[in-house]
């Protein structure tokens, strides 16, 4: 569930819901978007690398302590900024 008070960096996806590329228990990276926010999303890295928006039911945030985020990968755009062509479109 969406998390307000403090940012969310992982999530878990407790529910798949008719997205096929999500899989339930799996850890993502959730990238931080005030405007995936504002419609009740979490912007989440897949498996390709790739950031889309899904909904924020679909997940429950987990926090790991300092010495376990560390060590988890952490998805670094190559062109030094990130997109999102998200699942859910977003008018600008």
């Amino acid at each position: 569930m969406l998390a307000n008070k403090k940012r969310v960096e992982f999530a878990t996806c407790v529910a798949k819901g008719g997205y096929d590329d999500l899989e339930v228990w799996k850890i993502y990276q959730v990238l931080p978007d005030a405007k995936a926010g504002s419609v009740g999303c979490f912007r989440v890295i897949d498996e390709s690398g790739e950031d889309y928006f899904y909904p924020a039911d679909r997940f429950v945030a987990v926090d790991f302590p300092k010495r376990v985020r560390a060590r988890l990968p952490r998805w670094r755009p190559s062109n030094g900024h990130a997109t999102a062509k998200g699942r859910k479109r977003l008018s600008a």
